[in-house]
């Protein structure tokens, strides 16, 4: 019961994207597990408020009528619990991208082309795909370039980025580590699309190298999928070639010390 209240706090503390659905969720989880403490409670409310402020009133009504605790959340929006104590909540929410949504993307492009078509993806999508991650992009990145029969279609594209809000983009693989090629992770087929995604220690080691703060939240949400010493050992079996541009290793010391509290890994 206690850990039903923990998933509540786990979804928002410290998360640059929240999906408003899965807070939803967590809230009726979390009053379902029995009576909260004052400080949770204090959540309940402000999580509840954040949804109105993103979803608008008609919406959050919507949820209310249909839930189970609609009279035990109700009670606690009518308790004197003070002033807010988590103002900043309803900034962070964002609807994420679903995996599912990607994949009917997928199917719908493959369907759509003519002769077979291999893509390889990498980047949050990737994640994304592999359950890794929950947040919202539109960039499917292609490695190195979109392949020329879907570049072709544009017309077609054009359709599926408006209908989906998703985008076939691309990136170099000299972001990925060395050998990335050979750990790539077959995803599935959709119709004439066969599409592999990079393996999840590549891309993580990729965004160690960045200097973009949405790669460290990236690596933040992930952590706890992530094995440290699996994570060491590819990044001084890889990245020999990112270790040693200042800039990039600077990036690598940085990030791998807000995440782990310590130096950069080296050889002994």
């Amino acid at each position: 019961m206690a850990q039903d209240r923990a998933e509540l706090w786990e979804l928002v503390w410290g998360k640059s994207e929240i999906d408003p659905a899965a807070l939803a969720q967590a809230i009726e989880r979390a009053l379902e597990s029995g009576a909260p403490d004052f400080r949770t409670r204090l959540l309940l409310r402000d999580s509840t408020q954040a949804l109105q402020h993103y979803w608008g009133q008609n919406r959050l009504q919507e949820w209310l009528t249909h839930s189970p605790v609609r009279a035990r959340l109700e009670a606690i929006q009518r308790e004197d619990l003070g002033k807010p104590g988590f103002p900043l909540l309803k900034e962070h929410l964002m609807d994420s991208t679903k995996p599912e949504a990607v994949k009917e993307f997928l199917r719908e492009l493959g369907s759509s082309v003519s002769v077979p078509v291999t893509l390889e993806i990498g980047g949050s999508i990737a994640l994304i795909l592999s359950s890794y991650l929950s947040r919202s992009t539109e960039d499917i990145d292609v490695v190195n370039e979109v392949p020329l029969p879907l570049r072709s279609e544009q017309q077609l594209l054009d359709k599926l980025q408006r209908r989906y809000r998703l985008v076939l983009t691309h990136f170099q693989s000299h972001y990925l580590p060395a050998g990335w090629e050979n750990r790539l992770q077959f995803q599935g087929s959709f119709g004439l699309l066969k599409v592999y995604v990079v393996d999840v220690y590549d891309i993580c080691l990729g965004k160690l190298f960045s200097a973009r703060e949405k790669d460290l939240d990236d690596l933040r949400a992930i952590k706890p999928h992530l094995d440290k010493g699996q994570l060491s050992m590819k990044l001084l079996d890889t990245t020999s070639s990112f270790l040693k541009d200042p800039l990039l290793r600077r990036s690598a010391e940085k990030n791998w010390y807000i995440l782990f509290g310590e130096d950069l890994p080296s050889q002994k």
